[in-house]
Formats: C-alpha cells, structure tokens, sequence
C-alpha cells in the first residue's frame, strides 16, 4: 500500500519528467512517523562538539550497551561536522568560513577518515555496524543544503540530467556553519539531490537524522519537507530531528506534523535561568507534542561536559546543582521531552546515573497521557499527567522561585483534583510513601520539584 502511495505521489507532485519545472506539492504526501515514544539515547555535541572520533563513539556505544539500553536509550548520533577534517567547536573553529569538508563524486558529505578510520572507503556503515551489533541505532547530525565544494566542482546529482549550481541559492546560507549553501527547492535536481543523500544514508544503516538550520527564521520549511519527503520515499524507519529550536510558536503544528521530534528552544546549556525558561517553552508547545511528534527541551547536560564543546571553559561538572538536576529530569518526563544525554558516559558518576535510570521517571516519559501544566503562581508550576491504565496521577510541583516555598495542594488545586479520591502518595525519585496532614501541604526547596504518584483506590 505505501508503495502505491508513493508512486501516486510521484505522479501528482511533479517528481516525472514531463512536469520536472513545477514545485513539489509537499503539502499532502503521506508520512509514515517512526517514533512511537520520545526517542531516547546520546548526542555527542555537549561533551566532544565538532570533532568527536570513531573510537570515542564506539566507547559510549559499549557504555551504553551494557549500562542504558534496558532502560530504553538506544540511539548514539553524531553531531556536527564528522566531514570536516580539521573542524572543532573550541574557540568555534567550526565557524570558519570556507571549511574543508569530504565529499563524494555526486556532492555529498562522507567522514572524515582522520577522526573515521573505519570510514576509508567513504562509508559509516562499519561504524553503523558496530553499534547495530550492540543492539543500538546510529544516528548522524546533517546541515541544510549542498556543500560549498559540491558548488565548487559543479558535481552531478545522482540519477539526473542536473549538477549543483543548478539547485545552488548563494544568498541563503547557514548563519553558524558556512560549509553548506541553500537548495532551491523549485529547481529540477533539487528533490532529487536529498533523494540521493538519504539514499547514502540508508546504505550506511542510519536510524536517525538531526537536520540543522532547518527551523530557525528566516525559516527554510522547503528544505526541511524535501528532507521528509525523501525520507518517505526511501521507506526505511528513519527518525528525523529537526534543529535548531529557535522557532515561532505559530509554526507547532507544522514542526509537529513533519518532524518525529524537533527542538523548542536554542542550545540547552548547564545555566538555571535556560532550565527556568524551559518551562515558558513547555507551556507553548504542550498542545503540539505528541505520538509521531515530539516537542524536543534539548539534549541532557549532566555529568561531565565540554570535554571539547563550544563553551570555551573547558571540561567540567555541570554546573546545575542536584537539586536542579531533579528539575530538569522532572520536566523531561512530565513534558515527555525526549531523553538525549549530552555528557561523557564513560564517567558517569553514580548520582548522575541515579537520575538517568529511574525506572518511573522513564516510564512516565514514555507511556503517560493527559500531560498538562495545570498551575502557575509566584513561581510555583505544576504539572500533572496519568499513568496509561489510569490507575494513577503524577503531579510535578516545581518551585522556580530562589528561596524555599510553601504550598498548599488541597487549596490551590481544589478545583481540579479531589484528593479523596486517592488512597496512596508517593515520592516517584524515592518511591517512599508520603504522608500528608489534612491540608497536604508542601515544603519545596529552591530550585526544586516534588514529583508525586497519587494512587486511586481499587486501581493499584
């Protein structure tokens, strides 16, 4: 059937020869989304940036294998720049104009083999393997457009009549990396060029696609559906990411309909004031997230990071204190963000790992419903979703303010919940009871989260 659905799709949206000058009609063709739950696994950017290496990559893919997979993270990405030879995210080296970059003879990316060595024959697929055999998924961060040496060279697009200055816009480049130039998508040769890269991708074995410069503004949403609709095309169960998340809230629906899951926000760092406006961002979004398309808070900077990142400051700890970090990993669950960890996992220490690995905080994340900020006063926000079966409501209190805070539950929320209906509290980092006086009142830290099970009688 979904065959039929493309070939029919190829025939109306003017992919055949006889309407090769008419612009794709992106906006009905059907998209077969892969992530069910909020994709879970590792992204190399927050601990290595730009020039991450093979080996480093198959460490965390032994660490992950043996330590997180059972709890549901399966996916190791590599972020940007595995083409670029001399490419690092210290002193933004990445950034500099004209980068050289590997290409292959139809003008797309291929690794590096100075950071690649299993890459000499231009290939990932033994990298991709590697981490297959695991019982992982590997997955690669890509750029907006064609290469600046594809340009250069004027190469072919694979399987046409066409050659990159023929789709090339050179007023539309990224604003962060200078090594790719925009595609116009109106262009004979252009569909087919992405065509052609997801189709190398495929043969290396890849799962998972991060897009970058494909959402934030001035937007590039034709790029960003062509990426789709060659996905699609090609059939194979790849997720797509899309980033950055430097996007308007009037284009959720759209981002929600063409990605498995896209950024929210701009880089996520280590500092409370972005953790604090995470929730801002969550609140926007909420009614936009969902099966098939997730709402993305950004990857997870806990443990150690910026072993060679963008920060400038060298390795380090997070800088989030413990009580923070129970913050953000609250509202990752409760908000069902998905679960991408930023930090070495070579060195994961036990209290990071703690955070990481509880078995409800992932469960909640992956399989609850009804996930809704219901209360925000003076600082304090809570949100509440229930279990899959019903048998139960979490409730994520979150004191924002910088001084520890008293909260009434009985009173503030009186209008949405009835406590008498429930039988058994607790505390989901501990899975100790928690006994409440009559008025069920709360002490929360600075910074801090409650995160409370409430049991429905009859329904344990």
């Amino acid at each position: 059937m979904k065959n039929y659905i493309i070939i029919l799709g190829l025939l109306l949206f003017g992919c055949n020869p006889q309407t090769k000058n008419k612009e794709i009609n992106y906006g009905s063709f059907h998209i077969d989304k892969t992530a069910d739950t909020p994709p879970m696994g590792w992204n190399s950017w927050d601990v290595y940036g730009a020039d991450v290496t093979g080996k480093e990559i198959k460490e965390i893919a032994d660490y992950m294998s043996a330590n997180l997979l059972e709890y549901g993270y399966e996916y190791v990405v590599i972020d940007i720049a595995w083409y670029a030879p001399n490419a690092s995210a210290l002193h933004e080296k990445y950034k500099e104009p004209y980068p050289e970059q590997i290409i292959d003879e139809y003008g797309r990316l291929i690794p590096a083999t100075n950071r690649f060595p299993s890459a000499k024959n231009g290939s990932f697929k033994e990298l991709a393997d590697y981490i297959h055999d695991k019982g992982l998924k590997f997955g690669i961060h890509v750029m907006r457009g064609i290469p600046r040496q594809a340009v250069e060279q004027n190469t072919p697009i694979k399987g046409t009549e066409y050659s990159a200055r023929d789709i090339v816009m050179y007023e539309k480049t990224c604003t962060f990396y200078d090594g790719l130039l925009s595609i116009d998508m109106s262009k004979p040769g252009a569909q087919e060029y992405y065509n052609s890269i997801i189709e190398l991708y495929s043969e290396w074995g890849v799962d998972f696609i991060k897009a970058d410069d494909m959402t934030s503004y001035p937007h590039k949403y034709d790029e960003a559906k062509g990426l789709r609709y060659a996905i699609e095309q090609s059939g194979k169960p790849i997720v797509l990411s899309l980033s950055p998340g430097a996007v308007n809230s009037w284009d959720r629906s759209y981002l929600h309909h063409y990605a498995d899951m896209y950024r929210i926000s701009g880089d996520f760092w280590d500092e409370w004031p972005k953790l604090k406006n995470m929730f801002d961002k969550c609140r926007v979004f909420k009614g936009h997230t969902g099966v098939g398309g997730w709402a993305d808070c950004d990857m997870i900077p806990l443990g150690i990071i910026n072993i060679r990142g963008e920060r400038g400051d060298g390795e380090r700890k997070t800088r989030f204190t413990p009580t923070e970090q129970y913050t953000l990993m609250t509202l990752w669950s409760v908000f069902r963000s998905p679960l991408m960890l930023g930090m070495d996992l070579t060195r994961l220490d036990t209290f990071t790992s703690s955070l990481l690995t509880n078995k409800k905080v992932i469960e909640i994340n992956q399989t609850s419903k009804n996930n809704d900020e219901i209360y925000n006063q003076e600082g304090i926000i809570i949100w509440k979703a229930d279990s899959k079966d019903g048998a139960e409501t979490y409730l994520a209190v979150f004191n924002t303010n910088d001084n520890e805070s008293s909260f009434d539950l009985t009173e503030n929320l009186k209008d949405i919940l009835e406590f008498k209906d429930f039988n058994r509290f607790y505390d989901i980092w501990t899975d100790n009871p928690i006994s409440f006086n009559d008025r069920r009142v709360l002490k929360i830290e600075p910074h801090g989260p409650i995160y409370i099970a409430c049991v429905r009688e009859g329904k344990e």
